[in-house]
């Protein structure tokens, strides 16, 4: 009912969106215990009185702003209130001067909704299976898109001219789901999204707090199976993932060796023809190993429904960057599966073992195809998902090889770092450090140890943020609202190991920039908050530009602000008149801005689920 009546609330038109505050604050509200902070914009150079009334407009506390000066991420000074002393209670307001915020509440369970929402997200964006009313209510209902999805390899010249011969048969690969705001399935990206949602139910279930969703617990068609609800969302992308394996014996020509520097574009680079390529092709073995993605011949315009899409589908080429996250994933899949359906994790191993051994044996195909139509998920170094997938099929297994692998791995020792789909070690050192596995007990405690010193690294960027965030790029990229989700996953689990208060306050400050204390006044976050996104980048989700389409379901995380790429139609006016986290719009046409995506989304889940706890 909750699912249907939210859906009903976002029905269209959409309701008008609050007026710009000038007291930034988490528009969700605050739990009992957690730190309470907002910014307030302000040039004054001494500390300003402020006070929070109650909703009769009684005075409860008050006390002065911390003045912190020029903050560089936004281009502003600034002012900090801190208003931890706050207890419970509802209609809040901070008042400092004549600068009031919205009312707002502190009360514990705030963040249960936002988790569950962020959850079901990846039942809107599965691929081959209608998406039904009686779950998402009929506003986000839809037919299949890609129902039955048998595909042919590309065959044939990319824009580089680099000519692919294509492989001797179709192959089923339905189900999964969509990449982001595209209708591509990516094996590359998949694979951390995968993940990151495995990890957390690990990581729940270590701690006993797996029941958050149990059974029953989620709008979806496999509520009432006895399966974790967490668990049956996985399942379908890393049944999806298994079909996208090379099943046995093939060969293929495809170039082998590390990409040139002169097809590797740098980040931000506008869109052109591409350079050629020029590396040698071999007759390759391709066996156990995984197509690199799905996706359409020529990229759809705005809005196509999944059903509507009439474009090609095809197959891209193996690569060992796929096959890996392939090996990870699924051994993942073993241990998790092994006592709730056997049958399942042996299917999982084997496969994990096979694509293990593909990538050994082809250890440098790399994705430098350029296709229209889909991402690219191009990656020159592969040592980390060699490291990753070694972590996990030891974790699983606690064979000799590939604890050999891992030991050997420069990334065993190396400093742990930001979680991104080609950044991948540190996957590897968190399942090393958190699950049971055959590593010494003083090796697990250098894992952590790793892990706690990237958190502290992401403190000290916190201090010279005047937003209070753990997260302090020089340019904020692509895809900026996950980078610093992936950063309050390091810093949850350095809260779990250790019981540092400082790590704790940092998840929070991060879901508190992305619910509504940052420079723009915005949550990131559909459906929460008193302005949220409403307009991702989105071939579905698509009301400003067909009415008849709905906009996001709650619980979607656009991708945030971006100032180090400007190529789409909505942002390209904001070059030069933008800094930092100001550099957003909340544009349907804003790619570089406001596109959703399933590793973006997942790490929205295992936070949102942390903070739940």
């Amino acid at each position: 009912m909750r699912h249907l009546l939210l859906a009903a609330a976002m029905m269209l038109p959409f309701p008008a969106l609050a007026q710009d505050a000038p007291v930034r604050i988490n528009q969700l509200g605050f739990l009992p215990g957690q730190e309470k902070l907002a910014v307030l914009p302000s040039a004054g150079k001494a500390p300003l009185p402020w006070r929070v009334v109650d909703a009769r407009r009684r005075e409860v506390l008050h006390g002065e702003t911390r003045v912190f000066g020029e903050d560089p991420s936004s281009g502003t000074p600034v002012h900090q209130v801190d208003f931890s002393a706050l207890k419970p209670g509802q209609g809040y307001r901070l008042i400092v001067g004549t600068a009031e915020s919205r009312p707002f509440a502190v009360a514990a369970g705030l963040y249960r909704p936002l988790a569950r929402d962020a959850l079901e997200f990846f039942y809107h964006h599965r691929a081959g299976t209608p998406i039904e009313a009686r779950f998402v209510g009929a506003g986000w209902a839809r037919p299949a898109g890609h129902a039955s999805e048998t595909a042919a390899c590309f065959e044939g010249a990319d824009q580089r001219g680099t000519v692919w011969p294509g492989c001797p048969t179709r192959f089923d690969v339905h189900g999964g789901w969509y990449d982001a705001g595209d209708q591509g399935k990516y094996v590359v990206n998949g694979g951390i999204a995968l993940w990151t949602l495995l990890n957390s139910y690990e990581r729940a279930a270590l701690h006993g707090t797996a029941r958050a969703f149990a059974d029953g617990t989620a709008a979806i068609p496999e509520a009432g199976n006895g399966v974790n609800d967490l668990l049956d969302q996985a399942r379908y992308e890393m049944e999806f993932l298994l079909r996208m394996q090379v099943p046995g014996a093939m060969q293929m020509r495809l170039p082998v060796g590390a990409p040139p520097p002169s097809v590797r574009p740098a980040p931000g680079t506008p869109p052109g023809p591409p350079p050629p390529l020029q590396l040698p092709m071999a007759l390759v073995d391709v066996d156990g190993m995984a197509f690199q993605k799905v996706a359409d011949r020529h990229w759809t315009k705005l809005p196509t429904p999944p059903a509507e899409d009439r474009e090609e589908r095809l197959l891209y080429p193996p690569t060992t960057g796929a096959t890996l996250n392939l090996a990870a994933t699924a051994a993942q899949c073993a241990r998790i599966w092994r006592t709730i359906d056997p049958a399942f994790a042996a299917r999982c191993l084997k496969a994990a073992e096979r694509a293990w051994a593909g990538a050994k044996r082809n250890p440098e195909l790399f994705a430098v195809g350029a296709f229209d139509g889909s991402g690219g998920y191009g990656d020159r170094d592969l040592s980390d998902e060699f490291y990753w997938a070694a972590a996990e099929l030891f974790a699983t297994t606690g064979k000799a090889e590939y604890g050999e692998a891992v030991r050997r791995s420069p990334h065993f020792s190396g400093a742990a770092q930001e979680l991104s789909w080609n950044s991948t070690a540190t996957l590897g050192t968190i399942t090393l450090a958190l699950v049971p596995n055959a590593l010494g007990k003083d090796e697990v405690a250098g894992q952590r140890a790793r892990i706690v010193a990237a958190a502290d690294g992401f403190l000290a960027d916190e201090a010279r943020t005047g937003y209070r965030i753990p997260y302090a790029p020089a340019v904020w990229p692509w895809g900026s609202t996950s980078s610093l989700l992936n950063r309050a996953m390091l810093l949850g689990l350095a809260s779990d190991w250790t019981g540092k208060p400082a790590y704790r306050a940092a998840v929070f400050d991060s879901l508190d920039f992305l619910l509504g204390r940052n420079a723009v006044d915005r949550s990131f976050v559909s459906g929460y908050g008193a302005r949220p996104m409403v307009n991702p980048h989105h071939r579905f989700w698509a009301h400003s530009l067909d009415p008849k389409l709905p906009g996001p379901p709650p619980g979607v995380l656009s991708g945030g602000p971006n100032s180090g790429s400007f190529s789409d139609e909505a942002a390209k006016g904001m070059r030069g008149k933008c800094v930092g986290q100001t550099c957003w719009t909340d544009d349907i046409r804003a790619f570089t801005m406001n596109e959703i995506a399933i590793n973006w989304n997942a790490p929205l889940v295992w936070v949102t689920s942390w903070a739940a706890e």
